[in-house]
């Protein structure tokens, strides 16, 4: 629930207050008991999330493929496929 800010402007006092978004705003003051109260516009605090699941970073496994990929931009290039020895027999004969 969000807090507001309240002033009387008959007798000055001012108060924070917890309602729901869907309340009405208050019209009494609790302090002269006349129906003067004002809500005040201030900047708040805005919204906090606590816990973890908020950032890309936290739901990745530390050292897993696709984060550490993501992170340096580029895959490790591919090795060359290692030929097999009828190859190697194949391209010695073809070069003499």
């Amino acid at each position: 629930m969000p807090s507001y800010d309240y002033q009387c402007r008959s007798c000055g006092h001012t108060f924070e207050t917890f309602q729901s978004m869907a309340a009405d705003a208050l019209v009494d003051c609790p302090s002269c008991e006349k129906p003067e109260l004002r809500r005040i516009i201030t900047g708040g605090a805005g919204v906090i999330f606590k816990g973890s699941g908020f950032y890309v970073n936290d739901s990745k496994a530390k050292g897993s493929g696709s984060a550490s990929e993501g992170k340096a931009g580029k895959a490790a290039p591919a090795e060359a496929p290692k030929k097999s020895e009828q190859t190697r027999k194949a391209e010695k004969t073809a070069a003499t």
